[in-house]
């Protein structure tokens, strides 16, 4: 039997960069909480927060360790597997992928080592500088890239040409071979979904890293360990992930609109949504594409017809509007979306109730609001990995979506067939794959990729449970010393040097 190396590399790509996406969003979202800790003890000059600041720098720099080495392999895949695709979008995409390197991780990385190793070395104005340049770097590292992907989403700012090679134009096996060139960077810099879906990934990582010092700082309280750290812990993250929390659900709306005015098929396959017409929102329930129903679903009449179009009778364009084979995998994305807006709604309750219990000094008397804490790191890593399914699996079968073809008043057009009609400008999937692979050499590949990713899983998991047990350490003298003058430093050194001296002398 003969593999499908287009599914084995959509495989593939899936499971890699799954794994890569654990790492991002903890490091954008914790590099916030690092900046929010030095702050506060460079206003109260309280040690708590260097001691709280020190221990989650150790956390960050591991998960950044890891989410350097896990997003190598996917620069690679781009060659290995998908060498068509790269043809056709390297002009654009490679613009974004430079960018990403030369303006965000360089300014990340070159503050890195002051981060982590700059304690005690260099004065806490400096360092807290290098704590924010380190979260500004991985804020715009993950910037560039959403850009690079929305592109795909909604190109713009491109043309359509057909490649030049050997001074001649390039034709393999009787087809032109085109590819998408770069005409108007700042409009392919902000293409129609950029700005939503920018707010919408940094949101989704601020939450994720929030909620995972809330999840340790709650495991810590209900252990009865560390309670000053853990409770300064859990009180500022908790103020971030209620702040975003809320935040998402208005950035969620507004990213569901353009979704809805640029990718209609992928909306419709979201909610379900099978026949043109005033549109309820499910709840949930269960898609059937063969029968175009969703069954067992309870829905809310006429709400996504309100949602989008402010109409609760406004019809909303349903899959029948586009050639079967162009819908979306519809049971995945409605799946996906939907507990991906569920989880969003559960941190919605939980952060805004904890809150309220935080302002009437009861939260931490809360053991059982506690333990939901501890777990709630699971949904946070869930919703973030769902909203990336959603995303790439409602532009199937596109790699680079087509844009409509719109009438004067920008209404979309249809064909004969009263299909929506679209520009000849996409690419599809199956046409972006390499064709020096096999389906056995993918699938090979696929069985190395996930033996390495599961040690490195493990290596993560022991080192950071080895962390977290050890806790955060009291400040060293030296760094107690400073700021109490010149003598007291002093002093210090001293008592620190006879004590190495007196440990050094030989037993008689």
């Amino acid at each position: 039997m003969e593999l499908d190396v287009v599914f084995l590399s959509r495989v593939q790509f899936a499971l890699t960069i799954m794994f890569h996406y654990l790492f991002p969003p903890l490091t954008i979202g914790m590099s916030v909480v690092l900046v929010y800790l030095q702050a506060m003890h460079l206003r109260t000059k309280q040690e708590i927060y260097e001691v709280a600041a020190r221990f989650w720098t150790q956390i960050f720099a591991l998960n950044f360790a890891l989410g350097v080495v896990t997003g190598i392999v996917m620069e690679f895949e781009f060659g290995t597997n998908w060498a068509a695709y790269s043809r056709y979008v390297g002009d654009v995409f490679g613009a974004a992928l430079a960018a990403e390197g030369i303006f965000a991780f360089f300014l990340e990385s070159g503050f890195l080592a002051i981060l982590v190793f700059g304690w005690g070395k260099v004065s806490p104005r400096f360092h807290f500088f290098a704590t924010l340049m380190v979260s500004l770097g991985s804020i715009f590292s993950a910037v560039w890239i959403i850009i690079a992907n929305s592109w795909q989403q909604t190109p713009a700012g491109h043309r359509i040409t057909q490649m030049i090679r050997n001074g001649k134009p390039w034709v393999h096996e009787g087809v032109p071979v085109m590819r998408a060139e770069l005409v108007d960077f700042s409009e392919a810099l902000l293409n129609p979904s950029t700005i939503d879906r920018i707010t919408h990934t940094l949101i989704g990582a601020f939450i994720m890293g929030a909620v995972f010092v809330l999840s340790i700082s709650a495991w810590y309280l209900l252990r009865g360990r560390h309670e000053d750290f853990a409770r300064r812990s859990f009180s500022g993250a908790l103020v971030l992930a209620t702040v975003f929390s809320l935040a998402q659900l208005v950035s969620g709306h507004s990213n569901a609109n353009m979704v809805a005015e640029y990718q209609p098929a992928k909306l419709a396959a979201f909610e379900g949504h099978f026949h043109t017409g005033p549109a309820a929102m499910y709840l949930f329930g269960w898609p059937n594409e063969e029968e175009q129903t969703v069954k067992g679903g309870v829905a809310v009449p006429g709400m996504l017809s309100l949602l989008v179009h402010n109409d609760p009778d406004a019809p909303v364009l349903g899959l029948d509007k586009f050639p079967r084979k162009y819908w979306p995998p519809v049971w995945l994305s409605f799946v996906s979306y939907h507990v991906m807006v569920l989880i969003g709604v559960f941190f919605i309750a939980l952060t805004v109730s904890a809150t309220f219990l935080l302002w009437r000094k009861k939260l931490f008397t809360k053991r059982w609001l506690l333990w939901i804490f501890v777990i709630s790191v699971l949904p946070a890593v869930a919703a973030n990995q769902l909203g990336w399914v959603a995303a790439e699996v409602g532009r199937q079968p596109w790699i680079v979506h087509p844009n409509m073809v719109r009438d004067d008043a920008g209404n979309p057009t249809f064909d004969e067939n009263g299909h929506v009609r679209y520009v000849e400008e996409g690419l599809l999937t199956v046409d972006g794959i390499s064709a020096a692979i096999s389906g056995e050499q993918v699938l090979g590949s696929i069985i190395m990729f996930m033996l390495i990713y599961l040690m490195l899983g493990v290596v993560w998991v022991v080192v950071l449970n080895s962390k977290i047990q050890k806790g955060p350490q009291p400040l060293p003298v030296s760094t107690r010393s400073r700021g109490r003058g010149v003598v007291a430093a002093a002093a210090a050194r001293t008592m620190h040097e006879g004590s190495m001296s007196e440990a050094k002398q030989p037993e008689d």
